[in-house]
């Protein structure tokens, strides 16, 4: 063990293993504990957890969380596992805010508001809101998104929209603070007319679908979050998307963004579309989408399931269409998806602290 060198140990053999064996080897010593609780180690974990084909799926139930897993887009079977939130809370009162690099972000509403970092997997969470969550968070599209910083540090992107006012605040991890950012003046976004998506980051961009699905012909914009200077644009819809009624779901699929469109053109039309090098490019077109009404006990959104995908978007319409060879094969290598009440999440061992 002295000839093979902490180095081969810990960066090249140990950061390979689920996470859950790597917090039990922390037990071995306080050296192994400490070396594998290094940032650096952290990052070299959830790198290679990253490009792993294995996931989870966290789906908050009317009575209980579920985790089930997804083995290249597809769910197992036979493996859904009843998991405990760290609060006394019941799941109906949960929203999903955002997933990344394992760790689930979640507001609670009830008679006061709070905002948790969790990590389903080695159980540790960390309460984030302040004193502003107590008289302006609670609605039901507020937003948000994670990412790290050029500095390592993780940070928490929240959108309150409260009596037609949109404010945009980060939290630094590493400070364990707040700080208020200025977003898109002279927008309309914050009006009870408008809804938000949860965010979705992609190459070092958070992504929102905000649309106005009260006054015809229906207001839709792509807001852009850069997590580099942290700013915020507005960024143009493909063309797919410019038929009414029309909806957009984001996900990622193998790290690019994707948006799903679903179009009601004298028949219910769904097109895979992606966003590369500053254009938008449609993929395919679904075959047989239909809008289900009820869903059964065991089936989750975006996830295949018998050859079949069942698609959520904000408005809260589910939509399930059949795969074909081709759409099978791409969709398969969804990264991320991040719904109100579910959300793919990598078993990683970040921390909510710093």
């Amino acid at each position: 063990m002295e000839r093979v060198g902490d180095y081969m140990i810990f960066e090249e053999i140990l950061s390979r293993l689920p996470a859950k064996v790597v917090c039990r080897f922390k037990c071995v010593s306080k050296q192994w504990c400490y070396e594998l609780s290094t940032p650096k180690f952290v990052f070299i974990h959830a790198r290679r957890v990253g490009n792993s084909i294995q996931k989870k799926l966290l789906s908050l139930k009317e009575n209980s969380i579920v985790v089930d897993d997804i083995v290249a887009g597809n769910l197992e079977e036979d493996t859904s596992k009843t998991v405990t939130f760290p609060y006394d809370v019941e799941p109906s009162f949960l929203s999903i805010i955002g997933s990344f690099n394992g760790l689930i972000l979640l507001f609670i509403k009830r008679s006061y508001n709070e905002l948790v970092l969790w990590n389903p997997t080695t159980r540790r969470f960390k309460l984030i809101s302040d004193d502003y969550f107590s008289h302006y968070f609670g609605r039901h599209n507020d937003t948000g998104g994670m990412y790290f910083d050029e500095h390592n540090d993780l940070k928490v992107l929240h959108i309150n929209c409260y009596w037609d006012v949109v404010t945009a605040r980060v939290y630094s991890r590493h400070n364990d603070s707040w700080t208020k950012l200025n977003l898109l003046n002279g927008t309309q976004l914050g009006s009870n007319f408008y809804s938000w998506s949860p965010g979705i980051y992609s190459d070092k961009k958070i992504y929102f679908m905000v649309s106005n699905y009260w006054i015809p012909p229906g207001e839709r914009n792509i807001v852009v979050f850069d997590v580099i200077s942290e700013t915020f644009s507005i960024l143009h819809f493909p063309e797919h998307m410019e038929v009414n009624p029309c909806q957009g779901h984001f996900l990622t699929i193998s790290n690019k963004l994707h948006v799903i469109v679903v179009q009601y053109a004298g028949e219910l039309i769904a097109d895979l579309v992606k966003y590369e090098h500053d254009e938008w490019i449609k993929v395919f077109s679904f075959n047989r989408a239909r809008i289900v009404h009820h869903m059964e006990t065991q089936e989750r959104t975006n996830i295949i399931q018998n050859n079949k995908w069942l698609i959520t978007s904000i408005w809260g319409d589910t939509v399930e269409v059949v795969l074909c060879n081709d759409s099978f094969n791409y969709i398969q290598h969804v990264d991320n998806y991040n719904g109100p009440k579910g959300a793919l999440f990598l078993e990683t061992i970040v921390s909510p602290f710093d």
